[in-house]
């Protein structure tokens, strides 16, 4: 194990200063001409919490702590199929494959193989062996972990029936208000919802809200796909008859479903704590995480952070680590 924790932490020192030079500025810049909705500023954001949160050698000794077992005895050719909505979002999957002691079999999305490419040829510079290549999907492979929508789920389903399968569909997040939120952790909401332009699993696209305190949201600067989704949800809101709020950019409904448009952020009013815990409850397979204070949750987060998980904030609370070291896969 020692010698993966040297080749992660030697990655997350590479990669600490993404955007500070000519080379990592250009990769960035490739990027987002790829994806067409990232921007280089996000780019380097997302790299950048990826060294911080994940590569740094006490945060993966303490994480690898909770799992004496590993490495595997017998490693596995384990295929990641990522998703692409969020810059180097599937990277945590490889590094859980790689420190269990498999073999890692790529596939990433279309509009994120700039990064996907450029971490795993890092990885490659500072260990040639380094258990991980490339795949088109068509490899065959012992298990795989599949990130997609709920179709793409779906289809991971049938094609991944004979062997093990930890697969993710479509998940939405949740913030709940005590409607006394600093200034700082109302800007930190705006960054839950708004990072990525709201595009990943983790941002906040449902605010609860207690009954009489005021719908406060800071509404920052957006790129220009985004605008142009506002523009069309706002005509169409207003075509339907459907009361809404103008945040200037986005516009906010009032109801207790997840909204269907990316630049529409639902809001609902409570009464007690006990009232969201249980809707909280009820819609349990929904969710990702919860930003709050007011309440506890499994995956609760603090303002500001949803954006930011740690190596133990487990995609859809599936514990990858363990999957990978039991015994079936």
């Amino acid at each position: 194990m020692k010698d993966t924790l040297d080749l992660f932490s030697a990655l997350g020192d590479r990669l600490k200063d993404f955007g500070g030079d000519a080379a990592s500025r250009q990769v960035a810049e490739r990027a987002c001409r790829a994806n067409g909705w990232f921007t280089p500023a996000e780019v380097c954001r997302a790299v950048r919490t990826l060294s911080r949160d994940m590569l740094q050698r006490p945060k993966l000794e303490r994480w690898l702590a909770a799992y004496p077992a590993l490495p595997a005895a017998r490693p596995l050719d384990v295929l990641v199929v990522m998703a692409g909505n969020i810059p180097l979002v599937g990277f945590f999957d490889l590094l859980c494959v790689v420190v269990a002691g498999h073999h890692c079999l790529v596939k990433p999305s279309a509009k994120d193989t700039v990064l996907v490419e450029y971490v795993v040829g890092l990885l490659r510079e500072i260990d040639p062996a380094v258990p991980v290549s490339f795949c088109d999907g068509t490899a065959p492979a012992e298990a795989v972990i599949a990130t997609g929508g709920d179709n793409a789920n779906r289809c991971f389903r049938a094609r991944y029936a004979g062997i093990p399968a930890l697969l993710r569909g479509h998940r939405q997040s949740v913030a709940v208000l005590s409607g006394r939120e600093t200034e700082a952790q109302l800007a930190g909401l705006a960054d839950d919802i708004w990072a990525y332009s709201g595009l990943g699993c983790r941002n906040v696209s449902l605010v609860f809200l207690p009954e009489g305190a005021e719908l406060r949201l800071r509404m920052p600067a957006v790129q220009a796909k985004y605008r142009n989704n506002y523009l069309q949800t706002r005509a169409l809101l207003r075509m339907q008859g459907c009361p809404f709020v103008d945040l200037g950019a986005a516009v906010a409904v009032e109801q207790r479903e997840f909204p269907r448009a990316l630049s529409e952020i639902a809001y609902a009013r409570y009464r007690s704590a006990d009232e969201v815990a249980a809707w909280l409850a009820e819609h349990d397979a929904e969710l990702q995480c919860v930003v709050t204070e007011t309440l506890p949750h499994a995956r609760r987060t603090d303002f500001g952070r949803a954006q930011s998980p740690s190596l133990t904030d487990y995609p859809d609370n599936r514990d990858v680590l363990a999957w990978l070291s039991a015994p079936g896969v």
